[in-house]
């Protein structure tokens, strides 16, 4: 990547198609999964474990691939990653057993995971500060598009056709994807930055876990991804199991939160320019737990179904300012080792929310259940962010 000479719009757009790899993943099914329980003769909850399956491997495949794109380049192993992608989702298309579809997934997100992995690493390749934090939130915006419309196509797919074709849709898009990478980005012109260090990969993870400051940021970015995931993963049977809404108005109520997202990330764009990211992570987060406390309240008085969708709205859509700034500010303390830290940061959001995922659908299968484990992961959050101290506060000025 030429920072001076690709438009940054071309970049971001470019990034956020890699970076929506994950939502189109696991939210263009959601609304066929009472589909593919029949069809592959199991149930609901069993059909929902795909998501945090996908997550976790997700996970691994980051920690695989971050260090090998900073001995061997972010191209190269962006590219294999998305190929990887495509072949599996191709596979999913034609499962005929629960089992097949898990494992097929698991390669699916090996692949998501070594092309995720690249992006962060991309952009503190070429930037830090408060033009990494803008930039995280630009390539976010564009992102938030992913969540939006997936669940529609995914709606949509199902109608015209069945279940198959969403995995079909997933196949073309990885593509796609390919083809305007080696097109718009990684072309003749294409401009690796930064020193490719011949360090072995324990002593990179080595350097990246030893970074002290940079911690409360990586579990601070898996419990704040437990949130939102927790509610992806069981939002199928919030709204359709248990208000019964129809597939249709179940995608119309999933893409109701991107609205806030999209506020919140424009907001934080612009308040950057004026206030620490991390006094705006800390304001973002608080906000979260208030739309939790409205959840839980909510909930215990069998409020109707547009409160409801208000305060998850309130709760997901904070995502919009969490994460860019949660990402910035882990990532600026890696001027080397971008791609390990990437993946130790990836690794941490997908593993730990995918685990407290899985451990959900064990539990009693009541809305209050999953609220009550967006509000564990929502408190903790909190002692995160307010235990640390007022000097942190103090903006990065770090040069591009």
């Amino acid at each position: 990547m030429n920072a001076h000479s690709t438009p940054p719009i071309r970049v971001a757009a470019l990034l956020a198609m890699t970076m929506a790899l994950a939502p189109f993943a696991t939210d263009t099914f959601l609304p066929a999964f009472p589909v593919m329980a029949d069809a592959l003769h199991t149930n609901i909850h069993t059909i929902a474990l795909a998501i945090p399956v996908y997550m976790l491997v997700l996970a691994l495949g980051q920690l695989i691939a971050g260090p090998l794109s900073d001995r061997f380049g972010r191209h190269r192993v962006m590219l294999s990653g998305l190929f990887i992608f495509a072949i599996a989702s191709a596979l999913i298309a034609n499962v005929k057993s629960v089992e097949q579809l898990l494992s097929l997934r698991a390669l699916q997100a090996l692949g998501g995971g070594s092309a995720m992995v690249c992006v962060p690493a991309l952009i503190r390749d070429h930037m830090s500060g408060k033009d990494a934090a803008r930039f995280f939130s630009l390539v976010g915006l564009m992102m938030i598009l992913a969540p939006a419309v997936a669940p529609s196509i995914g709606s949509i797919l199902l109608e015209q056709f069945s279940w198959p074709s969403i995995f079909v849709f997933l196949t073309l898009y990885a593509g796609i994807t390919i083809i305007l990478m080696k097109l718009l980005l990684f072309n003749s012109s294409y401009q690796a930055r930064g020193r490719v260090l011949n360090v072995k990969v324990w002593k990179r993870y080595a350097a990246v876990l030893s970074t002290a400051p940079a911690r409360p940021f990586l579990l601070l970015q898996g419990l704040s991804f437990s949130i939102l995931l927790l509610f992806i993963v069981h939002s199928s049977f919030i709204y359709q199991g248990s208000f019964g809404v129809s597939h249709q108005v179940f995608s119309l109520l999933f893409g109701a939160n991107v609205v806030l997202m999209i506020v919140m990330n424009l907001l934080n764009r612009y308040l950057l320019n004026f206030i620490a990211a991390e006094k705006i992570l800390r304001f973002s987060l608080s906000l979260q737990a208030l739309g939790i406390v409205c959840l839980i309240l909510l909930s215990l008085n069998q409020a109707p179904l547009w409160a409801f969708v208000s305060a998850m709205v309130l709760t997901v859509g904070t995502m919009g300012a969490i994460s860019p700034n949660i990402q910035a500010l882990f990532m600026d303390h890696f001027a080397e080792h971008g791609g390990t830290a990437s993946a130790v940061l990836g690794a941490t959001q997908f593993a730990m929310s995918g685990a407290i995922a899985a451990v959900s659908t064990l539990l009693p299968e009541l809305v209050l259940t999953v609220i009550c484990c967006q509000a564990a992961c929502s408190v903790m959050c909190l002692l995160l962010i307010w235990s640390r101290s007022s000097k942190h506060d103090t903006p990065s000025h770090a040069s591009i």
